[in-house]
């Protein structure tokens, strides 16, 4: 598939803290999101719901591994809220402590709710945009029309618990819409993600879309 390569990921952050890969349901999406970043090399991260940190540290491993200069932004109170519940600072100690040790270069955590974060983004200046806030129809289509104008032209949008039909969410009612307008491609396993391209997509991007079917099984676990 052209350059896309599939690595043998070591995830540092492991070894700071195994709750950051053993409390999230993210887990089994972290291969396929370090290849991914190494693939295309976006410059500038942003994730919207951010917890124990375990794609937020997917995304960092991958610009530490691949050496390129890039950040992550993972914007967060985290404080919780009705779908995770709540928790006390020990989680955002945990992803300072993972941060000051592994990742001072790539990771900015942004302590904020996140529409109080949108004035940090100029318009078009993101080039991966991840939503996994709260996970309500009204709340995740809140956050992918605001931050929308922020995604660069071919930016890519992920969206966590596209196959999660539970305790309220409605994740999925708005994947369904959106990949019925935008080309897309996704996975069902660890809760659902899907990839969005929804202002069009470069020729690295066409190689991922056409090649999906091979690539896919790659990471289904």
């Amino acid at each position: 598939m052209n350059e896309w390569k599939f690595y043998d990921a070591l995830f540092e952050c492991d070894q700071v803290d195994i709750r950051i890969k053993n409390q999230s349901a993210w887990a089994g999406h972290r291969q396929f999101a370090y290849d991914l970043v190494r693939f295309l090399k976006p410059k500038i991260i942003v994730e919207l719901g951010t917890h124990w940190g375990a794609s937020f540290f997917s995304f960092c491993q991958a610009i530490k591994d691949e050496g390129y200069e890039a950040q992550c932004y993972g914007v967060d109170t985290w404080q919780g809220d009705g779908h995770s519940g709540s928790y006390d600072s020990t989680v955002y100690e945990t992803i300072q402590r993972a941060v000051s040790q592994l990742y001072q270069k790539e990771a900015v955590p942004v302590r904020s709710l996140f529409d109080d974060a949108l004035d940090r983004f100029a318009d078009e200046s993101i080039d991966l945009l991840h939503i996994d806030g709260f996970h309500s129809y009204e709340a995740v289509s809140h956050d992918y029309e605001t931050w929308l104008p922020k995604v660069a032209d071919n930016g890519i949008v992920l969206f966590h618990d596209i196959s999660a039909r539970y305790y309220g969410f409605g994740v999925y009612k708005l994947w369904e819409e959106l990949k019925e307008r935008y080309p897309s491609a996704e996975f069902e396993h660890s809760s659902g993600l899907g990839i969005l391209m929804p202002k069009g997509y470069d020729s690295r991007m066409e190689t991922i879309v056409r090649n999906w079917d091979q690539l896919k099984p790659h990471y289904v676990s």
